[in-house]
């Protein structure tokens, strides 16, 4: 295998352990809201923070696709 290949594979290694991670923290989150009997309102501002956590990572890594493509 040549070295580009070996980035591209830890580039995917990396994107689905931060995938995972995300995972994992949500089911936590999930279990610790429904042991701590949390209102809803509460619920559903701690998803909405762990969301906008998500959509910055994703947002994140399409901008880098977007200007590794362009020659940024």
């Amino acid at each position: 295998m040549l070295y580009e290949h070996f980035e591209l594979l830890e580039k995917i290694g990396l994107d689905l352990l931060f995938a995972a991670i995300f995972f994992f923290i949500g089911m936590a989150i999930k279990d610790v809201l429904k042991e701590g009997k949390v209102p809803p309102f509460g619920r559903k501002i701690v998803w909405l923070v762990l969301f906008l956590g998500c959509a910055g990572f994703i947002t994140k890594g399409v901008i880098q696709l977007f200007w590794e493509g362009v020659g940024i």
